[in-house]
């Protein structure tokens, strides 16, 4: 076993026990983590999606077992999303385009939430229409799997910004709907001929110890305040990366570009 299977599995843990407290499943903070230390981008979409499937499932557990959960919330996102994100899973995208684009949302996310969190009392839970549900989760699905992510990063402030659902019931969707987008992205990627890496093992093994102590301690004792706060550092870190990562990968092309040389 190498030293880098190690290194990275003890980093997935810290990524995946931050989001699963927030009901997320760390797809961002996996894509960030592998970018950064130079994993093959081959993998990188399928990696993320397998672990989040792990974080997910243990994360819906939890929170639907506290109470957390609301099915007629849910259930319009996942019918837009779950078509979408198959098709979602096989497109690939210029990620020094895409990837700026979504730090900038998701740091303007995290701004929000954060700002929410000042407040004292709990937004009203008024349920979107059906029909923009199921829209929002088409959009959502199919973005977020071209990017390898499973939407609820997406989702959790949308929901909370658009005051349809409180921190904690807004948690329970939104791991849900990751969960159902990860598998029928994961399923769209290995149609289109994507693999996993030999360490894939031992790092599910790693975000499943993080994801039962993060959603444990986010369905059952953090309150509110903490679970936005949470969100909002979580949103930082993700938009930060990603927004880096595609720059870096952008400033490389252009590198690359240069130094071709040219030809009649």
């Amino acid at each position: 076993m190498s030293a880098d299977v190690l290194i990275l599995a003890a980093l997935f843990l810290l990524v995946g026990f931050l989001y699963s407290s927030v009901g997320h499943a760390g797809a961002s903070g996996y894509l960030a983590v592998m970018g950064l230390w130079g994993v093959s981008a081959a993998v990188m979409k399928p990696t993320s999606l397998t672990l989040n499937i792990v974080v997910a499932v243990i994360g819906t557990a939890q929170f639907v077992s506290a109470g957390h959960f609301r099915w007629r919330l849910f259930w319009p996102f996942a019918l837009g999303s779950v078509p979408m994100a198959f098709l979602g899973g096989g497109v690939k995208l210029p990620p020094e385009i895409f990837k700026p684009l979504v730090g900038l949302v998701l740091l303007f996310s995290a701004w929000r939430m954060w700002a929410d969190s000042r407040h004292r009392n709990e937004p009203k839970t008024d349920f979107p229409p059906v029909a923009l549900g199921v829209g929002v989760g088409a959009v959502l699905g199919f973005g977020s799997t071209v990017l390898g992510t499973g939407g609820g990063i997406f989702l959790s402030p949308l929901i909370l910004i658009c005051k349809w659902a409180g921190p904690k019931e807004t948690a329970a969707v939104s791991v849900a709907f990751i969960l159902v987008n990860s598998i029928s992205g994961l399923a769209g990627a290995v149609k289109d001929g994507a693999t996993l890496p030999k360490g894939i093992a031992i790092w599910c093994v790693a975000v499943a110890v993080a994801g039962l102590a993060g959603s444990y301690l986010g369905a059952r004792r953090f309150g509110g305040k903490t679970l936005r706060r949470l969100l909002a550092i979580v949103l930082v870190f993700a938009g930060c990366a990603l927004a880096w990562e595609g720059i870096r990968l952008a400033l490389r092309q252009d590198a690359a570009a240069q130094s071709a040389p040219a030809t009649k």
